[in-house]
């Protein structure tokens, strides 16, 4: 199965908001007092910095007050499902990605069916993950090194993930059965302590976005060794594809958007979504976003809710590919 560029290229023409809709979004008074933007993973990793860089913005063209709640655990299906079950009334919104809304599905026995469950509002971000070591645990500096000190030490070196079925989880599988690695799964309640105690050499390596990874590549604690990018990354000019590092088919990004509750009312999801395009046409924001590696990827609701219906089938060959399973 050759896994395809994991990229939103939703058309601009359809996607682009008039200034008529964006004065209209700023006058009309937003049926919710305050906007609870749930991310459904604990502060650091990925989604909290993108549910917090949005956040503002959101609330500025809502005139709303737009907080962020952390709601972490089960790789994301409690904060996924909280948002499922509220009001669909626009106050309570999910900062979700891959993981919660369509790779889980797949890995758990849940009580919903996220896809039926949630309506898109706007895609955020889609950002390639970095596979680093820590540089005093694991002294290979590129990923055949890596590979053969692994299999010199079978079950020696572990990978975190911020649990089972994200994306990082399912790369690291992915790793793992191509070369047929004994590489130990350790998982967590999040990417951002997945990271912590890759960067303290409580464990060997991981994969992690650019988003959260890129604050610590400085200081010489971690080494980037490839990236599942379809190419290099801009701010990482140095660091090979996975295909350049000897893995065919092997290009997976961590896509982030906005969700509420299915039943919510069509006027307030295109509010929302005139909103959050709003929040992301901001100079700070965008130039971040590029940073951070991410696909401009701002567009419709009918685009986002037709690439999510895409993914479905997608993932769900990802993971059985992967042959990873719920610990």
């Amino acid at each position: 199965m050759t896994v395809r560029k994991f990229a939103f290229r939703l058309a601009h023409a359809a996607a682009a908001l008039t200034l008529v809709a964006s004065a209209h979004a700023a006058g009309a008074p937003f049926p919710c007092k305050t906007v609870t933007l749930v991310s459904p993973y604990p502060p650091g990793g990925t989604t909290d910095i993108l549910a917090r860089l949005v956040a503002p913005g959101m609330a500025t063209a809502l005139g709303a007050t737009v907080i962020v709640d952390n709601r972490g655990g089960a790789s994301s299906n409690i904060g996924t499902e909280f948002v499922a079950r509220a009001q669909p009334d626009g106050c309570t919104a999910l900062l979700g990605n891959n993981t919660g809304v369509v790779i889980n599905r797949t890995l758990y026995e849940l009580r919903l069916d996220p896809v039926k469950a949630l309506v898109g509002v706007g895609a955020v971000a889609s950002v390639p993950l970095l596979l680093y070591v820590n540089s005093a645990r694991v002294p290979a500096r590129d990923l055949g090194a890596l590979v053969k000190l692994v299999q010199a030490a079978p079950g020696k070196y572990a990978y975190a993930s911020g649990g089972a079925g994200s994306p990082q989880h399912l790369a690291g599988e992915l790793l793992k059965t191509d070369r047929q690695l004994d590489l130990l799964h350790v998982p967590y309640r999040g990417q951002g302590p997945a990271m912590t105690d890759v960067l303290s050499g409580q464990v060997s390596m991981a994969f992690e976005t650019t988003t959260a990874l890129g604050p610590h590549l400085s200081g010489g604690r971690v080494h980037v060794l490839a990236t599942t990018a379809a190419k290099r990354v801009d701010g990482l000019p140095d660091v090979p594809t996975m295909k350049e590092a000897g893995f065919d088919d092997f290009v997976i990004e961590n896509w982030y958007g906005v969700l509420v509750p299915s039943k919510t009312p069509a006027p307030v999801v295109q509010r929302l979504n005139e909103a959050l395009n709003q929040a992301l046409r901001a100079p700070s924001v965008a130039k971040k976003l590029k940073d951070m590696g991410s696909t401009d990827v701002s567009g419709s609701v009918e685009a986002f809710n037709g690439f999510i219906q895409k993914e479905v089938p997608y993932w769900t060959t990802v993971v059985k590919r992967s042959g990873a399973k719920v610990d």
